[in-house]
């Protein structure tokens, strides 16, 4: 089964002495205020620090984030899919309520890319579609944002070639605007949180211009003030994921295929049984041939 790597103690560590935001997200989701710190100092002793939190002001916990994925999603997941979703969740809670977070479009390229390729092959689209809104919806962001968003970067990408994609500060236009927000925002003037989904993003946008040559990643990263050492390696771990992804979805595939086999046997024995016992009078000489 396909399983993404377990987050590391820092990782909490970090998101424990997080500060909420008290910004909107681009989104248009309300982000929860911070807990305000009041200081009082007095002539010959300790600052005071006092924590005054009012209602709506802290952030949900991961625990909370969950429980209100299960209540917009009520219908059973299967195991393959429902163990790396719910590891998402925990990893994108913590990414979302971080005190730099800022939603971008590249962000949601990222997001909807990995949830795509994970859901491929799901039974049904319309519960597909449903597992989205009630995921990103837990987050307290807009599901259609996102999938508006990540369409825009593809539409966007499919027209450019290596060279336009790495050049787009010296353009104006929708996109050339987000990326240099982003760029602006990743060299310290405001807030912007890296993060794997970032990275599938910027993978996606040099797949869909068919930018193939190595070196343009390394001044794609350079023009948004990314490090191109975390995008590799933050790939590296998606390209491992999605290989134990197939392989899991593989195994399931045989085993319905199998399962489905010794029902239809079951199924075709059983007439012949039923038969026998019918031509049966209760003599047992009658049942010579």
């Amino acid at each position: 089964m396909a399983a993404i790597s377990s987050l590391p103690f820092a990782a909490l560590r970090r998101a424990a002495d997080c500060r909420p935001s008290t910004a909107r997200s681009a989104a248009g989701a309300a982000v929860s205020g911070g807990v305000v710190l009041s200081v009082r100092v007095r002539r010959g002793s300790r600052s005071v620090v006092r924590c005054v939190a009012t209602a709506g002001d802290i952030p949900p916990t991961v625990a909370e984030t969950k429980m209100n994925f299960l209540k917009s999603y009520k219908r059973p997941i299967p195991s393959i899919y429902s163990t790396v979703l719910q590891e998402l969740l925990v990893q994108q809670h913590l990414m979302r309520y971080k005190r730099t977070y800022q939603y971008d479009a590249v962000f949601a390229l990222g997001f909807v890319t990995v949830y795509d390729q994970l859901m491929e092959g799901y039974p049904s689209n319309e519960d597909r579609d449903a597992i989205f809104k009630a995921y990103i919806t837990a987050l307290n962001e807009d599901p259609e944002q996102y999938r508006a968003d990540a369409q825009k970067m593809e539409e966007w990408a499919r027209s450019q070639n290596g060279n336009s994609l790495v050049d787009f500060s010296s353009r104006d236009g929708e996109i050339e605007a987000i990326l240099k927000d982003i760029s602006e925002r990743a060299q310290g003037k405001g807030n912007f949180s890296y993060s794997r989904f970032f990275a599938v993003g910027l993978f996606r946008l040099l797949e869909l211009a068919n930018a193939t040559e190595p070196t343009i990643l390394d001044k794609l990263c350079a023009a948004l003030n990314i490090n191109k050492r975390s995008v590799d390696r933050d790939l590296d771990v998606y390209r491992n994921i999605l290989s134990k992804l197939v392989q899991a979805k593989e195994l399931l595939k045989e085993y319905v295929e199998r399962e489905k086999k010794k029902r239809e046997e079951r199924s075709e024995t059983t007439p012949k049984s039923n038969e026998a016992v019918t031509k049966f009078d209760g003599n047992p000489y009658s049942m010579r041939p």
